[in-house]
């Protein structure tokens, strides 16, 4: 209860904030309480704890300044002022894009001119004062907390626009990892482009591309949009593959249906457009469905289309598993070609996908296309989240103490010269309350990595397992490798790893011929997970490791004996072991699966001499280790003794 003490009394502070608890007798007591049970989970859910308790101390506190400035002689206490914040804030549960909702505005009239009514003709003028200021904090919170919820969650990478206009390519195709926005940033020219009959600027007006002026500006809604995305196309045969794409191009054929009675195409130009739209169109209609579709477009508009092809190589690179590679290349070779070379009817052409198909192997003859991929400067940080994008996000669900985590978990990514977030394990970690998992892994087919890892040289099999242990590659890339390059070139692994999302570059260093010669790594602990998870998966190698790393872990050396002369006996032939190297690289892949509690190293110098393998405890408490490799040709040789030695040359060095 608040009475009229000195402002210089700790009381009168204590009491300003805790008045809210007393009340003038049960009744009052459960009324209010009844209220904040029904309306408080809902609140905590959207609004979390720490915000909804701030909300309670400003309205104790409002209330109780209002009642001591204006009310000096009457005493206040109870908790109406916070129900009535409760339900205006509550009433805001259908907020969006900086509009007021309707419900806010009948609670506001019902509720609150309630109290001001009861408050000109009921002489208990102190408890309506408490629910309408209360309810006045809630309402302004309910539209404060909301529209900065709006701002947080979306980050703007509207300048994308900006960039692309300023050079204005025909054809531009980007290059990134799966989960890394490729689709979203699409949809968001589309929506910016595209001529409809509703005012999408409404989408554009609050974000930084309406602040580059009218050069960016006039152009917003102004093309006709042909919008694919190939993201799904996932199927066992080509038979499969083409009825989907056929249904596809039909759905976008239907979704202008704008062109079913255009006064500016011709009766069999209609008919033409009927076709395709009822999905009775053939293979040959289908190659010609971006020239088609461009051509209504462009005389039922007046003005030629903008073309966006999402995720274009999904079916390439599903032809390549599924053995029906030429068929689906052939296909889209003319079906690019149609729409995308030499076609009167375009403005711009958009492509996104994993790879950089060779332009001999689908964009022949395509000299209008300009790529950018994660080797490039240009588009780098609209794919994917930033350093200062996640610093705010995290700000703004305070907790920023996470942020040196979520760096070691999900950046590390280099596109052009700056650092980049995976976009969908920043949101998913935020979602599950900041605890780090491998997202990512699950999200996309791992058959591409299968296939290199099954084609791959010992060689390159141990420089692998190099990568598992932190350490880096210096190795040509290829922008321009195609999928059945794989098999003829052991070396295009570290391209397709690199563009699919397995590495990041540490320092990269132009070629004459386009291509690079770049330092890679693997970037963060989420993807040592799923490296390790899929190339000891490919390998067969995971279980085995498992019980291998329990037993050097617990020092069981009879188990650990055991455990390799099962493997061994297993899995290598007697050609394998002819060397001490062999063994090295075997137990460097086994103990690959420990480089998240130890630091693995490989043939380096310590002391006065090199140990073959070290593991160094990254954590206190557990054990590190030392492995010196021996081998002999002779079977009546004592391997007891030969071990000793080699024990002895690492306690004489260290």
């Amino acid at each position: 209860m608040t009475y009229h003490s000195a402002l210089l009394s700790p009381m009168t502070w204590v009491r300003a904030f805790t008045h809210i608890f007393g009340h003038a007798d049960w009744e009052h007591f459960i009324s209010n309480m009844s209220y904040i049970l029904l309306l408080g989970p809902m609140l905590e859910e959207k609004y979390t704890s720490k915000t909804l308790t701030g909300v309670i101390a400003i309205t104790a506190f409002g209330t109780s300044l209002v009642n001591y400035v204006f009310f000096p002689s009457v005493a206040l206490c109870g908790a109406s002022g916070v129900v009535f914040a409760f339900i205006l804030l509550s009433s805001f549960t259908g907020f969006k894009d900086g509009e007021i909702p309707i419900t806010f505005i009948l609670v506001a009239v019902f509720f609150i001119g309630q109290q001001i009514w009861d408050g000109i003709t009921v002489q208990d003028n102190i408890s309506n004062m408490a629910h309408i200021v209360g309810g006045m904090i809630g309402g302004a919170l309910g539209y404060v907390l909301n529209k900065k919820a709006t701002e947080a969650g979306y980050v703007d990478k509207t300048l994308l626009i900006r960039d692309f206009l300023d050079i204005k390519p025909m054809v531009s195709l980007f290059t990134r990892p799966r989960r890394f926005g490729k689709t979203l940033n699409m949809d968001m020219l589309r929506v910016f482009f595209e001529k409809i009959e509703e005012d999408t600027f409404i989408y554009f007006k609050d974000k930084q591309i309406w602040q580059c002026g009218d050069f960016y500006t006039r152009h917003q809604g102004q093309y006709p949009v042909i919008f694919l995305t190939f993201k799904d196309v996932k199927c066992l045969t080509w038979e499969e593959t083409f009825q989907k794409i056929r249904i596809l191009i039909s759905l976008e054929f239907m979704r202008h249906n704008e062109l079913e009675n255009s006064s500016m195409l011709t009766t069999y130009e209609k008919e033409q457009y009927h076709r395709i739209a009822g999905d009775h169109a053939n293979e040959i209609d289908c190659q010609m469905g971006l020239q088609l579709l461009s051509l209504f477009l462009h005389k039922h508009y007046g003005r030629e289309c903008i073309i966006i092809i999402d995720e274009y190589d999904t079916p390439i690179q599903q032809g390549h598993h599924c053995n029906f590679y030429p068929e689906i290349v052939n296909f889209m070779r003319n079906f690019f070609s149609g729409g995308l070379k030499d076609n009167p009817h375009l403005a711009f052409g958009f492509l996104t996908g994993i790879l950089r198909v060779a332009k001999e192997s689908i964009f022949s003859g395509l000299n209008n296309l300009k790529t950018n991929s994660i080797l490039d400067e240009s588009y780098r940080e609209y794919f994917g989240f930033t350093k200062e994008e996640v610093k705010a996000m995290l700000h703004y669900y305070g907790k920023e103490e996470k942020y040196e985590e979520i760096c070691d978990w999900y950046d590390g990514y280099r596109f052009g010269n700056i650092e980049i977030f995976n976009p969908w394990s920043v949101i998913n970690y935020i979602t599950d309350k900041c605890f780090p998992k491998a997202f990512w892994q699950s999200t996309g087919s791992n058959e591409i990595i299968g296939e290199i890892i099954a084609a791959a040289t010992p060689e390159t099999t141990e420089n692998l397992y190099k990568l598992l242990c932190g350490e880096k590659l210096t190795t040509y890339v290829d922008t321009s490798a195609i999928y059945p390059e794989i098999q003829n070139n052991p070396y295009s692994i570290y391209s397709f790893l690199l563009v699919a999302g397995y590495l990041k570059v540490a320092a990269s260093y132009p070629q004459n011929d386009g291509n690079f010669m770049c330092d890679v790594a693997i970037p963060n602990k989420e993807i040592a997970y799923v490296y390790e998870k899929e190339v000891l998966n490919r390998t067969n190698q995971n279980n085995i490791s498992i019980f291998i790393n329990q037993a050097i872990f617990s020092g069981d050396t009879q188990k650990l004996q055991s455990l390799l002369e099962e493997f061994m006996l297993k899995s290598i032939s007697s050609m394998d072991g002819v060397n001490e190297g062999f063994y090295h690289g075997m137990m460097l892949g086994l103990c690959a699966v420990l480089g998240n509690r130890y630091r693995v190293r490989s043939n380096r110098e310590s002391g006065l001499g090199r140990f073959d393998i070290q593991l160094m405890p990254m954590v206190n408490g557990i054990p590190g280790s030392l492995f010196e490799f021996k081998h002999t040709k002779d079977p009546h040789a004592d391997l007891t003794s030969i071990a000793f030695r080699g024990k002895n040359v690492v306690v004489k060095r260290a």
